[in-house]
């Protein structure tokens, strides 16, 4: 763990598992633990049984638990339509071999999603699936925080779904802010999420600016607030560099001609990419080419063996400011998903009226800029066809 902003920021990096810093999965367990009234969780997906029990225990604690979540991972398609019916096995009926099907035991992928699903229901957690017809990729935890900060108020989120993969096998960062403004934000997208305002909604202003004890930082929900243009803006405010880290970075997304424009301006800029994601067709690296752009995937070797997925969502500009949080460089994140990123430091030493505090939003960027290079240092150059 690091700490910034006296205590009220901390940064981590994982998995352990991959050489990074922290222990993901015990990060979010503790912060699920530490609750004494109120988890307002929303995610992608949730498989993995140890964060699920530390929701189950807070339940039963007296915690009062709600969660979001992605229905694609809960549900199967039927397919076709009307749906094809199962094939009777010799001396099954029609209707006989339709009640095996829909009443069989669970043995998909899904088993594991659908058994916390259910076990979370019998301990009174209230649970809701998205009616966004896109994507609902929100990974965030508002702890205790109803309109009202307490000393344990406080607020998770990062690029880690709750999965056994993104806490063990994925490279991922989780924040957690210990600020009430900061909580105020994403509570009026549980808000809106507990109306059933998935997708585009009515999520007022963009928030401004606030000072988290000299560090700027400015909280942004997709696709209410179209973050892309948010990204750029911050990006053409750089003078010198720009490291990132991105799972998805798709030529539909904006990112990439802003990054070429830099290119050509002086501005270096290196990336790390995930190397499946890398290599698609609709991908924004095939004409990422210049000079001042290097792009590496990682090598599966060494602390990379057993990597799934490079998951992050990050970017470091100018060693002063730091853009994470969910949203991956694509049209789709920007216009149709649930996301959030969060926006921390300035290059100036004024913004929107606050005085910039250059050492704690330095040491937060450098900080993450080095787990970008350590990614770097175990990868091979991306050389786009």
């Amino acid at each position: 763990m690091a700490q910034f902003a006296d205590g009220k920021i901390e940064a981590y990096v994982g998995p352990q598992e991959l050489g990074a810093a922290d222990d993901l999965e015990r990060v979010i367990v503790d912060f699920i633990a530490a609750a004494r009234s109120t988890l307002s969780v929303a995610v992608q997906e949730l498989d993995n049984e140890t964060i699920a029990q530390a929701l189950l225990d807070a339940s039963w604690r007296g915690v009062r638990v709600e969660l979001f979540l992605e229905q694609d991972y809960l549900r199967t398609p039927l397919v076709g339509n009307p749906p094809k019916q199962p094939t009777p096995k010799p001396g099954e009926t029609s209707e006989q071999a339709l009640r095996r099907v829909q009443w069989a035991e669970d043995d998909t992928e899904l088993a594991p999603n659908r058994r916390i699903l259910s076990a979370l229901l019998r301990s009174d957690v209230q649970v809701r699936g998205d009616y966004n017809p896109k994507i609902f990729h929100q990974k965030f935890i508002l702890r205790d925080y109803d309109g009202k900060s307490t000393a344990t108020s406080a607020l998770l989120t990062g690029s880690a779904n709750f999965t056994d993969t993104d806490t063990h096998k994925n490279l991922n960062h989780v924040f957690v802010f210990r600020n009430a403004y900061v909580c105020r934000q994403y509570e009026f997208e549980v808000e809106q999420l507990r109306r059933g305002s998935f997708g585009r909604g009515l999520h007022g202003d963009v928030p401004s600016v606030y000072d988290l004890a000299g560090v700027p930082v400015k909280i942004l929900f997709a696709p209410d607030h179209t973050p892309e243009l948010e990204i750029v803006k911050q990006m053409l405010k750089g003078t010198k560099e720009i490291y990132f880290a991105i799972f998805t970075f798709a030529g539909s997304s904006g990112i990439d001609d802003a990054m070429l424009a830099l290119a050509r301006g002086g501005m270096k800029i290196k990336g790390a990419l995930d190397p499946a994601q890398a290599k698609q067709d609709w991908a924004a690296p095939s004409w990422l080419v210049h000079p001042n752009i290097e792009l590496y995937v990682p090598r599966k070797a060494g602390a990379f063996a057993n990597l799934r997925k490079l998951h992050h969502k990050l970017m470091v500009i100018d060693e002063q400011i730091v853009v994470a949080g969910s949203f991956n460089y694509t049209a789709p994140a920007n216009e149709y998903n649930d996301e959030n990123i969060f926006v921390l430091g300035s290059v100036h030493a004024e913004v929107e009226g606050i005085d910039v505090a250059a050492n704690p939003c330095r040491d937060l960027a450098v900080h993450l800029k080095a787990e970008i290079e350590r990614i770097i240092a175990g990868s091979d150059r991306y050389v786009p066809s």
